[in-house]
């Protein structure tokens, strides 16, 4: 049986960032949606992938179910009527586009920072999700392991993974440009989740000092402190630390904004206060700018800032996707076998059948060697007759032909009647 792969996407690309804050799962909602989906639909290797710039489903399936995903989507996010931001997704049909763009995706040549480090790990993230709710199969397995196998060929054979030209890095580089070569800011950091975490450690690298933390679980900006020699301030005084910073960096994971107009308002700065807001949904409310002396910049304004480092994974582009083309190859041929493995095990089974009751009508005439001997020659026997079918099934398979010969096969050994899996174990 042919493999269905389908997706159904909603990114940047298509959907601005009110649109994409609003549909966007954290990993308790993910969870919950990948065991919505497997109660409801007739689809097996589900796969939910939700981050800061997308938020997809990929599923295995004869019938298209985009329409009834959006749907569920929007009953796990309490949206009434999802149906009307239909228009803002992708749908993904034709099982090698699926495959492609999980490719591209994975690799980072998706990304708003083309090759952005994050999306490697947010996708094996969310392969570990769906290992977790049983909602992956043989097929997404396979598809997941060549893809990490292929980024790991990604990151030895060219640059488009070199240099820092992430999200994060973006974020500071926007701040070189926003604060000129003047004295150095004092920057806030609020929030330590994974891009928080990847900002602070740019930082560290380039030789910021005047730069404070902060993270309502204090143990965990303790630890990324020790990590980048920074210094921790405790939640409770974060105002306190919004006045005495020229830049506020924030990442709060939470459904409506942190930082709000009057929030900002009441800190009566008199220099000017630049909001980086890295978060979806937003951080920060848009208003917050309205405030005399404070510019918010969100994460669709800070993309595509890492210059040097970004050109340099631009002209690997050509190399990575020679390298993805390679392994989508390999993985097709694999796929392609899986249609005809249980004839192969039947043909097999059927085989060892007919072995097995030949022996047994003379081995009672036959002394413990003589009846070794004949196992092991009935055994060459089977394997040298079966290993010509198994080649030319496979063979088939490449050549898309492998139908005619599967049909064949059943019908010479009625192989209908064979179990699928090998369930002898002779010898």
């Amino acid at each position: 049986m042919l493999q269905n792969f389908k997706a159904i996407s909603l990114s940047y690309k298509k959907a601005p960032l009110d649109i994409r804050e609003l549909i966007a799962l954290d990993e308790s909602s993910c969870r919950i949606f990948l065991q919505t989906l497997k109660g409801f639909l007739q689809a097996t290797d589900i796969l939910v992938l939700s981050t800061c710039n997308r938020t997809e489903v990929y599923y295995n399936s004869d019938t298209d179910y985009s329409a009834e995903i959006v749907k569920l989507l929007g009953i796990t996010k309490g949206i009434d009527n999802i149906s009307r931001y239909f228009d803002y997704f992708t749908i993904l049909n034709e099982h090698d586009d699926a495959v492609q763009h999980l490719f591209d995706v994975s690799m980072g040549l998706e990304s708003q920072v083309v090759g952005d480090m994050q999306i490697s790990n947010q996708v094996k993230v969310a392969y570990q999700w769906s290992a977790d709710n049983e909602t992956a199969g043989p097929f997404l397995h396979r598809l997941m392991h060549t893809i990490f196998f292929t980024n790991k060929r990604v990151v030895q054979e060219t640059s488009f993974r070199d240099g820092a030209a992430s999200t994060s890095y973006a974020a500071i580089e926007l701040i070189e440009e926003l604060t000129g070569e003047g004295a150095e800011p004092n920057i806030l950091v609020v929030g330590v989740g994974e891009i928080g975490a990847d900002v602070c450690r740019n930082l560290k690298d380039l030789g910021y000092k005047k730069v404070k933390i902060t993270n309502r679980t204090l143990a965990k900006a303790k630890v990324l402190a020790e990590e980048c020699a920074l210094e921790v301030l405790p939640f409770e005084e974060i105002v306190q630390g919004m006045k005495e910073a020229d830049v506020i960096i924030s990442s709060v994971a939470r459904e409506t904004p942190f930082f709000t107009k009057e929030m900002v308002k009441r800190l009566n700065a008199l220099t000017y206060k630049f909001f980086i807001d890295l978060a979806v949904p937003r951080s920060v409310e848009p208003e917050v700018e309205s405030i005399p002396g404070v510019l918010v910049y969100n994460i669709d304004t800070i993309q595509n800032k890492a210059s040097e480092a970004l050109q340099r994974r631009i002209s690997s582009i050509p190399k990575v996707k020679e390298i993805v083309a390679e392994s989508i190859e390999q993985f097709n041929d694999w796929s392609k076998e899986m249609m005809v493995s249980p004839t192969i095990h039947r043909l097999k089974n059927a085989l060892e059948t007919i072995r097995q009751e030949e022996i047994a009508r003379y081995v009672k005439k036959l002394g413990p060697k003589e009846a070794k001997l004949v196992d092991s020659i009935t055994k060459s026997m089977m394997q040298k007759i079966i290993k010509l079918p198994v080649l030319q099934l496979k063979a088939a398979c490449k050549r898309g032909e492998a139908e005619t010969l599967i049909d064949l096969l059943n019908d010479l050994f009625s192989l209908e009647n064979q179990p699928a899996e090998s369930e002898q174990n002779p010898g």
